[in-house]
């Protein structure tokens, strides 16, 4: 393999202080030597291992190969009889020492791999940490949480081993015992877990099981509605993960994720929040309308359509998609009717920001919009609907919103002579034959 390095910046690094010719595109080619390199990748190894078949690879790349599924060795095609990979140290010294030989080129010196977590730290950690929680011994646990974080900030690879030898449910049931008691006196180890429980997301069943309680909750709304930005995400991208079942029996949760929406402290945190209430009102279960009503008694619809006016595509989505199942409860739908904002930003997102958002969006006028609301109607008129309508039937959608936007489009027609002024200026353009 060959590397290039411009001129300037091998004279930057060997001649420092002098001058270069402005304009010089000369470029000088070192070749890394070819036992520098990875079999599969081609690049140089910066963490050359050996497995049993005696081929040294980068550890990176051969892990990737044996997590796609792969058994054998790449180079030579035999089966591999252990997955066990030895640190080729003598390689990564030479390679080491040819990159401090070559740093005049601006060529720099990969760094000493650290020593990657295994299965067995893992597994003792999480026994270590569940027999704190149990004894109650905060310090400890504290000091055990840390270091499976400092683990996983190391590398993707001690991640992903930690998250497949159950440190999400070992932390999940250290959350909930120290959850039971004062939250307050807790903080700093309910902190530690909930931070570390963020990036081990999605969690088992049996992690939502655990954490599902009302102790667990109400902690996770304590945190939601504290004041630390951080804490106050962590709680809401795990409050996520939770059952709508387990959700509606805490008190809280509604208030803390409508303020949350209302002030956001991130874009995930508040993607996070729109996707948990989505959950609760478009939920099959007995309370939906309940749940509906309660959202709205505490402003939801406004928060909503405020969010919309400068939302990205993400938030967008998941804002119209929250209001679109508001709408379908008596309270949600009087108070998208009396908004004066509802129209003007639904109408304005069409076309704009995404299918799915376009989708939301028409089943939204659809419903707010009904053909016994001719001021409604005029109103929508006025604002350029019609024309949205017709590109939208025109360049495609789904058939549950082509059926809706016909429907919108005859009752739109019918009032048509009475819309004191409609905007002359449409851009028809997009339309493939006149109407």
């Amino acid at each position: 393999m060959v590397l290039s390095w411009t001129r300037g910046r091998v004279f930057r690094r060997a001649r420092k202080g002098k001058e270069l010719s402005s304009g010089s595109d000369l470029e000088i080619e070192i070749a890394i030597p070819t036992h520098f390199r990875c079999p599969v990748t081609l690049d140089m190894m910066k963490d050359p291992v050996t497995v049993s078949t005696g081929i040294t690879y980068d550890r990176d790349s051969i892990e990737k190969w044996i997590e796609s599924g792969n058994r054998t060795c790449p180079v030579t095609k035999t089966e591999l009889n252990s997955f066990e990979m030895i640190p080729n140290h003598s390689i990564r010294r030479m390679i080491q020492d040819w990159c401090v030989e070559h740093r005049s080129y601006g060529i720099e010196r990969i760094p000493t791999p650290r020593i990657p977590v295994t299965p067995y730290e893992v597994a003792d950690t999480c026994t270590r940490i569940l027999s704190a929680a149990q004894n109650g011994d905060e310090n400890r646990c504290v000091e055990l949480v840390r270091k499976i974080k400092a683990w996983g900030k190391e590398s993707e690879r001690n991640k992903r081993c930690i998250v497949v030898n159950g440190a999400a449910l070992a932390l999940a049931n250290a959350f909930n015992i120290f959850s039971r008691g004062l939250v307050e006196k807790n903080v700093v180890v309910l902190d530690e877990i909930l931070g570390a429980l963020t990036w081990m997301r999605p969690l088992s069943e049996d992690g939502r099981t655990v954490l599902g309680s009302v102790s667990s909750i109400s902690c996770m709304v304590w945190f939601m509605n504290g004041k630390q930005l951080a804490t106050r995400q962590n709680a809401a991208l795990l409050l996520k993960e939770m059952r709508v079942e387990a959700l509606v029996k805490c008190e809280g949760v509604f208030e803390a994720l409508v303020n949350m929406v209302k002030e956001p402290v991130g874009s995930s945190s508040l993607k996070a929040c729109l996707s948990t209430i989505f959950k609760l009102v478009n939920s099959s279960v007995s309370y939906r309308g309940r749940t509906c009503e309660r959202l709205v008694e505490l402003g939801l619809v406004s928060v909503l359509l405020e969010v919309l006016v400068d939302a990205e595509k993400g938030v967008c989505e998941k804002a119209l998609g929250v209001l679109d199942c508001v709408c379908d409860c008596k309270q949600g739908l009087h108070m998208a009717k009396s908004n004066a904002l509802t129209l003007p930003v639904v109408i304005k997102k069409l076309l704009r920001v995404s299918e799915l958002s376009s989708s939301f969006g028409v089943s939204v006028l659809w419903k707010v919009c009904d053909k016994t609301e001719e001021g409604m109607l005029v109103e929508a008129l006025q604002m350029g609907v019609f024309h949205k309508l017709l590109v939208l039937l025109q360049v495609g959608c789904a058939e549950g919103t082509k059926e809706k936007a016909t429907e919108l489009l005859k009752w739109l027609n019918g009032c048509r002579s009475k819309a004191e002024c409609v905007d002359s200026s449409l851009d028809f353009k997009h339309l493939k034959k006149p109407f």
